[in-house]
C-alpha cells in the first residue's frame, strides 16, 4: 500500500512560481517512476509531468515544457513539480501519482490533490 500526499498548492498571480511537492511512504519509492497529473473544474485529467525512477528521464506535456519541472529526491521519498512562469490556464488540481512496476505510462497510486490557482 502506498499513501501520497502533495503540498504546495495555492494561489499565486499570474508569472509567479510554485513548487508542489508529494510526499511517498514506505520504503520502496525509488522503485516507482511518479508523475503529476491536473484536472480543471469540468474537464478530464490531463498529464503534467514524469520522471523515472532513478530521476534521469523525465516527461512534460507541451503546455508547460520550459516552465515546469520534476524532480524528486528518492532519500526523501519526495517528488516536486517546480511550476515558473505560472499561467491562468494553469489552474487545477495538481495531484501525485506513483507507477508500481515503474512504467511512465502506467499509475496504480494516486494523492488526494491539492489545488493551483493562478490569477490574471
Amino acid at each position: 500500500q502506498v499513501q501520497l500526499v502533495e503540498s504546495g498548492g495555492g494561489l499565486v498571480q499570474a508569472g509567479g512560481s510554485l513548487r508542489l511537492s508529494c510526499a511517498a511512504s514506505g520504503r520502496t519509492f525509488s522503485s516507482y517512476a511518479m508523475g503529476w497529473f491536473r484536472q480543471a473544474p469540468g474537464k478530464e485529467r490531463e498529464f503534467v509531468a514524469a520522471i523515472s525512477r532513478s530521476g534521469d528521464k523525465t516527461y512534460y506535456t507541451d503546455s508547460v515544457k520550459g516552465r515546469f519541472t520534476i524532480s524528486r529526491d528518492n532519500a526523501k521519498n519526495t517528488v516536486y513539480l517546480q511550476m515558473n512562469s505560472l499561467k491562468p490556464e494553469d489552474t487545477a488540481v495538481y495531484y501525485c501519482a506513483a507507477s508500481r512496476l515503474g512504467s511512465v505510462y502506467n499509475y496504480d497510486y494516486w494523492g488526494q490533490g491539492t489545488q493551483v490557482t493562478v490569477s490574471s
